[in-house]
């Protein structure tokens, strides 16, 4: 979050900010200037009672031991003005303060000065494309991964709604050991870059919710235990970052590199409500969240480092993909500069993608928050043992969000014959298999009608 002293000294900056954004209309940045500016006047007011009354105090013993005992009545009815009005003005002063803290969560993070200008996601900024140079021969056309999934038997969407509703399914087979083989892999390859595993508990307070900044504005996406004040995890990011909430690291400690595979549950089950069929967008899915806490002025430079990192995923696995800056109008509320990595799945029938047809498919939002997590959240760090706690800085990236990797696997390694050849990175994760061939149907409902 803002705090409220750089919203109090820098208003023209907030407003810049909203209006980069479009949010000039959904926060009013007046009203909240008209807050601050009212809790400022009643603590000043407050501090002027109690030093008041402090002296009416000292002054009733003083008249009480001169005799002057009608004087000491008038300053003890005087005393007991100034508690009561006292006490107006904290309770007030608390309301106003309360207000004001939920009105600090709701303003965006400041842009960093690099994020293009624009109004929506049509305006964000192509870098480059990778792996478009020696693409594999494909198959024509390429079957989307649904019906590859249906074919091979290896995704069952049927089932999984049976058994959930829609919005979730089941990997069988070598669905599913290429999904353990994705995740097995990323872990090790992260490792490699000097990232500490983690595995968080899935269930998670408002607190940290609120500390990332899911809360409040994401909570209608999220899905709450009932009865509880735990949600679950949408993204390790959540717990990861909340890891030291409310604690003061060393500056020997960082940066800290946490990597965290969880499973995420979303309520969103498509955009606009029209993607139905397939796993690009649904309510459980596999990740993994890399993590990073640094001092301030390493930020920018571990935001490179972590956008490599997280683009080596997709350079082992030779799979094509684009580099693309995210606009002021598309960039997350909580992030002063954004960079998303979007894989080619070249099957599918909703095409946005390069000339050969397919779509992008966004697997990793790679993110500079600043402060602004660790303000909402507590986390701080002592620059040298002599010196004063200040914030830190937190960024994250996808390493990456596993069914669009599966989507993108399914269909770019896809042969003439029906099968998947799977890549050379993640074979040594899956017995050395080299191809999937797809399994055979079980139950009376695979059949015929002769039932042979």
């Amino acid at each position: 979050m803002l705090s409220r002293q750089f919203v109090r000294d820098h208003p023209d900056v907030v407003r810049e900010t909203l209006e980069k954004r479009g949010m000039e209309d959904e926060v009013d940045l007046d009203a909240i200037l008209a807050i601050d500016e009212e809790w400022r006047s009643l603590k000043a007011r407050g501090d002027d009672l109690r030093h008041e009354r402090n002296e009416v105090s000292q002054r009733i013993g003083d008249l009480k031991r001169e005799g002057d005992e009608e004087a000491a009545q008038e300053a003890i009815d005087r005393s007991q003005e100034l508690k009561a009005e006292l006490e107006e003005v904290e309770a007030r002063s608390d309301e106003l303060e309360a207000d004001l803290e939920a009105a600090l969560l709701e303003l965006p993070q400041v842009l960093h000065e690099s994020v293009p200008p624009g109004e929506s996601e049509a305006d964000n900024v192509e870098l480059r494309r990778e792996g478009f140079d020696d693409l594999r021969d494909l198959p024509d056309p390429v079957v989307p991964h649904y019906e590859l999934g249906e074919r091979l038997r290896i995704i069952d969407e049927a089932r999984g709604a049976k058994v959930s509703g829609s919005g979730f399914y089941f990997l069988t087979g070598d669905g599913a050991r290429l999904e353990h083989a994705l995740i097995q892999f990323m872990l090790d390859l992260h490792r490699e870059q000097g990232y500490v595993d983690v595995f968080p508990p899935i269930p998670i307070n408002s607190k940290s919710m609120t500390g990332t900044g899911q809360l409040p504005k994401f909570a209608e996406d999220a899905y709450r235990l009932e009865g509880e004040d735990l949600w679950l995890c949408p993204t390790a990011e959540v717990p990861v970052t909340n890891m030291y909430a409310d604690e003061i690291l060393l500056r020997e400690d960082l940066p800290l590199k946490h990597q965290a595979y969880t499973p995420n549950f979303r309520r969103e089950a498509g955009e606009h409500g029209t993607e139905t069929r397939g796993i690009v967008r649904v309510h459980q899915f596999n990740k993994v969240e890399l993590v990073n806490f640094v001092e301030p002025e390493e930020s920018y430079d571990r935001f490179d480092g972590l956008l490599d990192e997280a683009e080596e995923t997709l350079r082992r696995l030779g799979l094509p993909y684009r580099v693309l800056e995210i606009c002021a109008g598309d960039i997350g509320d909580k992030q002063s500069k954004q960079v998303d990595l979007e894989v080619w799945a070249p099957g599918d029938d909703m095409a946005d993608g390069p000339e050969e047809g397919g779509r992008w498919l966004e697997v990793s939002s790679v993110s500079n928050f600043e402060d602004y997590q660790a303000r909402r959240a507590g986390l701080r760090y002592r620059p040298e043992r002599h010196e004063s706690a200040a914030y830190l800085h937190t960024l994250n990236a996808s390493g990456l969000a596993l069914p669009r990797v599966m989507v993108a696997v399914l269909e770019y390694y896809q042969n003439d014959d029906g099968t998947v050849t799977v890549p050379e990175a993640l074979r040594p994760y899956i017995g050395g298999r080299a191809v999937i061939e797809g399994h055979e149907p079980v139950g009376e409902s695979a059949l015929g009608a002769n039932g042979e």
